[in-house]
C-alpha cells in the first residue's frame, strides 16, 4: 500500500486534516512530531490498548495454574493434617494470587513488545530527520485510487510538501 506523507509547519493544520481523513474512513494514521503537542494529542482516536489482553490472559492463566498444581500436588502427595482435607481451597488462594500477579505481568511485557513491535530495527519509511528538528510530519496509507485525493487535500490544507512513500 502506497503512504503519503505531508510536511507541516504547525499542529493546527494537522489536527483539521487527521480529522478529515478520520471523516472518510482512512484509520492507518501516524503523526510525527519534534514536541508533544496537546492538539495533536487529540487528532488520532484513541483506541484501547491490545496489551491489556495479554495481561488478562495471563492472569487467568496464572490463576488457574496456581489453584491446580498446589491441588495436584497436595493429592499426590497426601499429608494428614489434623483432619482436614488435602485439597483446601484457602491457603492455595495466595499462591494462586502470587502466579497471576507473575505471569500476568510477564504477558504485560510481552504484550508490549508484540503491540509495539519492538525491537525496530530500522526506521519507519515516511520518518524523516527534520521532524525531530522543526516540521511535524502526517503519514496516511491509503489504496492505489486515493493518492490524487488524498495528495489535494494535504496540499490544500497547508502543507509545505507532500511525498508518496511505498510501504
Amino acid at each position: 500500500m502506497p503512504k503519503l506523507v505531508g510536511v507541516f509547519e504547525s499542529p493546527g493544520p494537522v489536527k483539521g486534516v487527521a480529522g478529515k481523513l478520520q471523516g472518510r474512513g482512512f484509520r492507518n494514521l501516524e503523526i510525527y512530531s519534534p514536541a508533544p503537542f496537546p492538539e495533536l494529542d487529540d487528532a488520532l482516536d484513541s483506541r484501547p490498548s491490545p496489551v491489556r489482553l495479554f495481561t488478562l490472559v495471563g492472569g487467568l492463566v496464572g490463576v488457574v495454574t496456581g489453584y491446580a498444581m498446589t491441588i495436584w500436588m497436595s493429592l499426590d502427595w497426601p499429608i494428614m493434617i489434623g483432619g482436614k482435607p488435602f485439597a483446601s481451597i484457602p491457603p492455595y488462594t495466595i499462591i494462586a494470587f502470587e502466579l497471576t500477579i507473575l505471569i500476568g505481568g510477564l504477558m504485560t511485557v510481552l504484550g508490549l513488545f508484540a503491540v509495539g513491535r519492538l525491537p525496530r530495527i530500522g526506521l519507519d519509511s515516511a520518518y524523516s530527520v527534520r521532524f525531530s528538528a522543526d516540521d511535524i510530519g502526517l503519514a496516511v496509507e491509503c489504496e492505489d485510487r486515493d493518492v490524487a485525493e488524498l495528495e489535494a487535500l494535504l496540499r490544500d490544507s497547508e502543507a509545505k510538501e507532500v511525498t508518496l512513500v511505498e510501504a
